[in-house]
């Protein structure tokens, strides 16, 4: 009876645990039974092994369609050759071991699991020369059949060649390339997702009001070796960039116009003045100002200098030039009574020869001036000395009268013989000191007129520079807008 007793007791505490159990069990089978999601991704995850390239034949290629959109151009670093860019970057391949028939899970196709537990592709931008600050996008997208779609942005800092000479009406290509780091084209292949006519005229995510305007991504794909054993696929993009130099061109071009026109209205000063030559010297002390304060703006390479930079340079040369011009105009053009005579080739060429083949108006007409007051000098002089003369001569025909007169009468007073050679003292001194009086007047009129010479020679090579000066300064000009204009439009 005991034996029996003990034996109804377990069977009656084993039925009750039994029952406690399976109470357990059907209240966590509840709070799961309509999370279809949960047992898709059980399913899925089974057995699977992230490390293994997912087909089911190894002789299999794994298809990898890839697609960029360019965001934004964060920054372009000249100095250092550094594109920086934000993209949408998209892939897609076939994991042929996540796949599953939707009628057994509620008509689910696709689903998004941790991208830490599937097998990702090693496909990677060549030319990365730093991490930049990208999200983190922790999931992948699959679908029913197994199509894995991972989507996300991604801030590339990628090395490119940037040529700097066109600044600022530059355009710049970087290449972003994409390939499998270590699989080589039997393991992973390279495909777009989209055609390259789409990718190429696809602008719409860009932001399009920065310095840098994007004109198109071209699209290339190749496979290359580097044994030739192993081949590799690869596919580039070349992402074209276009600068705005609106900026550039107000605060860099035309205040360095302004300058150079006002050098050009400068010319127009008259050379015998000493106000030229200031108003030159403040325009090329402006103008190293201002190259001080542009040269923070101007990029810096060491391979290359900009075309602006030697527009620069030649504007300032340009300038320096025209102050030596102007030197030398006022040297030639200012009266020395020290001058030497100008030489015989020199009136020649320039008096005679340059005014009728370049066109300059005739000399009496550039130093009017100077010849109306040589005239009235002249006048003056003839008058003064034909004045001197007449007095002179009066004067001493009446002392020789006179003193013949008087020497006669008293001669003859005193019964002694005339002599007619006989002069005053005093009239000897006055004809010696008009004499020298004379010959300085003609020899500081001969000064004049040597000095008016050097100013006709000064005004006609003033005309003649100006003209060599503008018509550099406007070849230059046309020059240079010319190749900035086919610039700006290609």
């Amino acid at each position: 009876m005991r034996v029996s007793a003990a034996l109804l007791f377990l069977l009656i505490h084993g039925a009750s645990g039994s029952c406690t159990v399976k109470k357990l069990g059907g209240g966590t089978g509840g709070r799961f039974a309509n999370a279809t999601l949960v047992r898709l991704s059980e399913f899925l995850s089974g057995g699977y092994k992230k490390g293994v390239r997912p087909v089911k034949d190894w002789r299999t290629s794994t298809i990898v369609a890839i697609d960029l959109m360019v965001y934004s151009i964060l920054n372009v670093d000249e100095k250092n050759q550094v594109l920086t860019t934000y993209v949408w970057y998209r892939q897609s391949w076939t994991d042929e071991f996540l796949v599953w028939d939707p009628e057994d899970f509620d008509e689910v196709k696709q689903v998004s699991i941790p991208t830490a537990n599937v097998w990702v592709p090693d496909i990677l931008i060549n030319e990365f020369v730093d991490v930049g600050k990208s999200p983190d996008i922790p999931y992948v997208y699959v679908t029913h059949n197994g199509l894995v779609r991972n989507y996300k942005p991604i801030q590339v800092v990628t090395a490119c060649t940037l040529n700097i000479y066109n600044f600022p009406f530059d355009v710049q290509k970087c290449s972003l390339t994409f390939q499998s780091w270590l699989h080589t084209i039997n393991d992973i292949n390279i495909t777009l997702m989209r055609s390259p006519e789409e990718l190429r005229e696809d602008k719409s995510v860009f932001m399009n009001q920065g310095e840098w305007e994007l004109l198109h991504v071209l699209s290339n794909y190749k496979n290359f070796s580097v044994d030739n054993d192993d081949y590799y696929a690869e596919m580039k993009f070349h992402v074209v960039i276009r600068r705005r130099p609106l900026f550039y061109t107000v605060n860099l071009l035309l205040p360095s116009i302004f300058l150079m026109v006002m050098d050009v209205v400068g010319f127009y000063l008259p050379p015998d003045s000493g106000e030229r030559v200031s108003f030159k010297i403040t325009l090329l002390l402006g103008y190293s100002v201002f190259l001080i304060i542009v040269s923070d703006t101007l990029p810096a390479t060491a391979i290359g200098t900009p075309l602006i930079g030697v527009y620069f340079v030649v504007c300032m040369a340009l300038l320096v030039i025209s102050l030596t011009e102007t030197v030398l105009i006022v040297r030639l053009v200012h009266k020395q009574d020290l001058q030497t005579p100008v030489p015989d080739w020199v009136k020649y060429l320039v008096l005679e020869r340059a005014p009728v083949l370049f066109c300059i108006h005739k000399k009496h007409r550039l130093c009017s001036r100077l010849s109306s007051q040589a005239s009235d000098l002249e006048h003056y002089k003839e008058n003064s000395y034909g004045t001197a003369q007449c007095t002179l001569h009066h004067t001493c025909e009446i002392g020789r009268r006179l003193s013949q007169h008087d020497r006669e009468g008293g001669l003859l007073g005193l019964g002694l013989p005339t002599s007619r050679d006989a002069t005053p003292p005093v009239m000897d001194n006055i004809l010696q000191e008009v004499t020298a009086i004379r010959h300085f007047l003609e020899k500081r009129d001969k000064c004049r007129e040597v000095a008016k010479e050097w100013l006709q020679v000064g005004y006609v090579l003033d005309v003649l520079l100006f003209r060599v000066y503008l018509v550099a300064m406007v070849a230059y000009t046309i020059t240079l807008g010319t190749l900035w204009s086919v610039w700006q439009v290609a």
